[in-house]
């Protein structure tokens, strides 16, 4: 007999709360897996959301987990507005003088959008910074903006001016372009929220769906890149926390609204730049975690699921998680020591992940079963474990999936 929606929400919330239901709840990380078995590419689903969407539900019927993640983030259809955004800073499957293959998931491009020499007006003309500079750097549709004269906008600006500003043919063709991609982006997201809606009638809960983010990894990720986010907590340690203060309200407003659009719902936070070894304790305690918990409470507050997916190693950081209201968050983990993981968390924090993809993609059958029994031994008892994969499937071996999904659902029973 098929599981219902109920039952499966009803595993997933008691192993939140760190309780045990019938067994450990099921929810592999999905990347390209059901696209691949489909015989499709990347390429295909980038640009025909439809052929992606059946995938996805395809793989639903027949594995049946508790619930689906990860197609959310792979692009489903979003090539045609990607290509009139013209972004610099990220490439895909079908993008034109991509160097990327048709299998490959997007790959994400990092370079200083902020100049050492710019620090000053950063600090002091925020906005003026980010349309004249920030903006034609990342996207090449909006590299009209470096010309358009912003800094000369003032509150004694006539409309004539104004109309004259906004009225070359540059600034003509970057408007109607941007009608076409808010056009184009309204019409993936009703494709989006009918295929979830499907799914969910399927009997499989679609738990991700607010966002958030540490504004440490903001700051990282969209203005300095890795290297010079890190030697700026030296160099430009006052410009790191203001804007980590300043931007840390703006999330935790956002994460508000989210409350009041999604409540019961999850919220989806990769962690990219805490890892072991990126920073000191002390630059993690202050840079990082003081605006992580900050945030990772106010989604409990807002009456919703912090699901928080740390990068890398995180086994120096494992004191600092467990600094939060007790059987209300989800960490996922990719490079950790789970059994560990679970002495530290267990009073605290459901935890998830930490099952090694590449067992999948060049593993025997036997090393994937003995896998899957030996994590849930060591983080199952008691409740409060998640059986994931450590990343997004791709490409596995015959035989090995399926090994993997039978033994949960057999070994993992309480």
């Amino acid at each position: 007999m098929a599981e219902t929606y109920e039952s499966r929400m009803n595993r997933i919330n008691a192993a939140v709360s760190l309780k045990e239901a019938d067994r450990v709840p099921l929810i592999p990380v999905m990347q390209g897996f059901p696209v691949f078995r489909a015989g499709l590419s990347m390429k295909d689903v980038v640009y025909d959301f439809d052929k992606g969407a059946e995938a996805y539900k395809q793989y639903l019927r027949d594995f049946e987990p508790d619930a689906i993640f990860g197609h959310a983030y792979i692009n489903m259809g979003a090539g045609p507005a990607l290509e009139l955004q013209q972004p610099k800073s990220l490439t895909w499957a079908g993008a034109p003088g991509t160097a990327i293959s048709d299998d490959s998931i997007h790959q994400f491009l990092e370079f200083p959008v902020l100049q050492d020499d710019e620090m000053e007006l950063f600090t002091k003309d925020y906005t003026g910074w980010v349309l004249e500079r920030a903006m034609p750097r990342v996207s090449g549709l909006l590299e009209p903006f470096a010309r358009a004269g912003f800094s000369a906008l003032s509150p004694g600006m006539n409309i004539t001016q104004l109309a004259g500003l906004f009225s070359t043919p540059q600034m003509r063709h970057v408007i109607e372009t941007l009608w076409k991609i808010s056009e184009m982006s309204a019409e993936n997201n009703a494709k989006s929220a009918a295929l979830e809606a499907e799914m969910e009638a399927m009997g499989f809960p679609v738990l991700q769906k607010g966002f958030a983010a540490v504004p440490f990894d903001s700051y990282s990720d969209g203005l300095r890149g890795t290297i010079n986010s890190l030697t700026d907590l030296y160099e430009y340690e006052d410009i790191v926390r203001n804007y980590c203060a300043e931007h840390l309200e703006s999330m935790l407003q956002l994460v508000c609204m989210e409350g009041k659009m999604m409540p019961g719902k999850w919220v989806f936070m990769a962690l990219h730049k805490g890892m072991d070894g990126f920073m000191s304790d002390e630059q993690y305690r202050e840079f990082y975690w003081h605006d992580l918990q900050l945030i990772i409470e106010e989604i409990i507050k807002s009456g919703m699921t912090p699901y928080i997916y740390t990068e890398g190693e995180y086994d120096s950081r494992l004191d600092c998680l467990k600094e939060v209201t007790a059987g209300k968050v989800v960490y996922h983990f990719e490079t950790v020591d789970m059994v560990r993981a679970k002495k530290v968390l267990g009073d605290t924090a459901c935890i998830s992940g930490g099952f090694p993809v590449y067992l999948l993609e060049h593993g025997t059958r036997q090393q994937v079963i003995d896998e899957c029994k030996r994590l849930i031994d060591g983080c199952a008892g008691g409740g409060g474990f998640i059986f994931e994969t450590n990343y997004g499937v791709d490409h596995t071996l015959p035989g090995n999936f399926e090994a993997m999904m039978e033994t949960v659902k057999e070994y993992g029973k309480y």
